[in-house]
């Protein structure tokens, strides 16, 4: 899988943009607010889901911009090219945004997730251990979705169910038959979601590590992952429809539902050393975390044919020398097309050779000439500023 083109319009600091990546490695430098992390969220944002950043459709057009927003994609694949959209609605309120596949919509995400798959690690996710589970959750179902595009399905079914729940508990007055009805689904698609984390869970710890990353134990803590291990999948969803039903009250009162697939979270350790992330040093938990990002391209390669694009926004960051150059090493390795960041192009000389180098400066990309020249092409869009 390749992306070939991708085009903005008023998108982020971006009025209009053509840029065609020539290279397997794709290296995007400049100062802080250049715009480096604007062009791999908006890659991120032709997959399903709300994108790297989890940005607001209000937040996504160009500041000053009179219309709406664009990003669009053409990707070479297994079937064949295909074109990918998303943006603002051109005939509808700002905030809501479509997608586009070939030109027309899609019935749902899940076909775009079918044809292209993209892993990213970002700065944020520095604090993933010591913030709370929700946000390692997200991590761990976007690693399951890119594997199994039917997982955020079943993730989404339960939310809602669970939000249309704790609406009528807050009621009080709400009619049994419907709270069943509700519970019911819950039960069916948190049992469905658990069993996708798991297998996740259990395809990632057999992957090899990579060289000059620590092998990183993942696990999943959740009552009902728990249960399904000895306990088959219906048996499981009875006990949790049977847990939900007993616990009305007092979801009533907390104001939140108290078991489901929402509480589930991941942990992840030092295989060798059986230090968690949580208490690791800054540099040791990015090293997991760069590992885990390795090993999870690794495996899509793998089960689904194809590498997913890896969108790296400042990795190198906290860490050391001997982990930068096996990061890189690891880049060249693997079948999948790279896009990295970073404040300044020194730190990517070492893969000069392996990728195109790209100055981002005032929305548009300059060719860098430290780097190889290939065939790319970085220019505003004809007629505009």
């Amino acid at each position: 899988m390749r992306l070939l083109r991708l085009s903005l319009t008023e998108f982020r600091n971006y009025a209009a943009l053509t840029w065609r990546p020539g290279a397997g490695i794709n290296v995007l430098y400049g100062p802080n607010g250049s715009g480096k992390t604007n062009l791999l969220e908006a890659v991120s944002l032709l997959m399903p889901g709300r994108g790297m950043r989890s940005a607001r459709n209000a937040d996504l057009p160009r500041r000053g911009a009179a219309g709406g927003w664009a990003v669009a994609g053409r990707f070479a694949t297994a079937g064949g090219e295909v074109d990918i959209g998303t943006g603002s609605a051109p005939d509808g309120p700002p905030d809501r945004r479509v997608f586009r596949l070939d030109g027309v919509a899609p019935r749902s995400q899940a076909e775009i997730a079918a044809r292209i798959a993209a892993v990213w690690l970002t700065p944020q996710m520095d604090r993933l251990f010591q913030e709370g589970m929700a946000g390692r959750r997200r991590f761990l179902d976007r690693l399951a979705w890119a594997l199994e595009p039917g997982h955020a399905r079943e993730v989404a079914a339960h939310d809602a169910a669970m939000a249309q729940r704790n609406r009528l508990l807050a009621d009080r007055r709400a009619d049994p038959g419907w709270l069943a009805g509700l519970e019911d689904s819950m039960a069916r698609h948190a049992v469905a979601a658990s069993a996708a984390r798991m297998a996740l869970v259990a395809r990632m710890n057999a992957v090899a590590p990579f060289p000059g990353f620590p092998v990183a134990r993942m696990g999943l803590d959740c009552a009902i992952a728990g249960r399904l291990g000895p306990e088959p999948a219906l048996k499981v969803e009875d006990w949790l429809r049977d847990s939900l039903a007993a616990t009305r009250v007092r979801d009533a009162d907390a104001g939140s539902t108290g078991v489901g697939a929402h509480r589930a979270d991941m942990t992840l350790a030092d295989a060798v050393t059986g230090t968690p992330a949580a208490i690791a040093s800054t540099g040791e938990q990015k090293a997991l975390l760069v590992g885990v990002i390795l090993r999870h391209a690794a495996l899509i390669a793998e089960a689904r044919g194809f590498a997913p694009m890896l969108l790296l926004d400042e990795p190198t960051v906290h860490l050391d020398p001997e982990r930068r150059a096996a990061l890189f090493e690891a880049l060249v390795r693997l079948p999948a097309q790279t896009l990295i960041t970073g404040t300044d192009a020194e730190t990517f000389l070492p893969i000069a050779g392996h990728a195109e180098g790209m100055h981002v400066h005032s929305g548009e990309l300059l060719p860098d000439r430290r780097f190889p020249q290939i065939d790319s092409i970085a220019a505003p869009v004809p007629g505009t500023s």
